[in-house]
């Protein structure tokens, strides 16, 4: 037996619903609307987790514990190898890596990583910021470059 001879169709797409051409497609008079209501018109929407005015689940289950999330310090990473636009010699802090593109938020505090790039050397820079990872200050230093730390 063939697949061609079998009177069984098989459809690769299921059709669309077509909403609203008349009582023979199905989904005429209210288009699966259902009968007048909030939902029947068009512009409607129910907001995420909505539960038709039941209690929702995250306000029912109670809360435990302690989140530190409101008092987190948080920073704005840089690593080494995003220093290789500056020349030997200059100051890299805040307001010169906005400048230069790298950082868009002058208001947090600025971490320096150490990664490094192995075919592009870093040059003698001093580098100001709020804290460093122990292998940026000591590429830094090997580099020749000054580290500031501020409180």
């Amino acid at each position: 037996m063939n697949l061609v001879d079998s009177k069984i169709v098989i459809h690769k797409r299921k059709k669309r619903k077509r909403v609203g051409r008349g009582r023979g497609s199905g989904c005429g008079k209210t288009c699966s609307t259902g009968h007048g209501g909030a939902n029947s018109r068009s512009g409607t929407e129910t907001r995420l987790l909505f539960e038709g005015g039941q209690m929702p689940l995250f306000r029912r289950i109670p809360k435990r514990g302690f989140n530190n999330n409101t008092f987190k310090k948080r920073f704005m990473v840089v690593n080494l190898l995003d220093l290789a636009v500056f020349g030997s010699g200059e100051t890299v802090d805040l307001q010169a890596l906005k400048e230069k593109g790298i950082i868009k938020n002058t208001k947090l505090d600025l971490k320096v990583l150490g990664k490094v790039h192995k075919d592009k050397p870093l040059k003698a820079v001093t580098v100001v910021a709020h804290k460093f990872s122990t292998s940026a200050i000591e590429n830094i230093e090997k580099a020749g470059g000054k580290v500031k730390i501020l409180s």
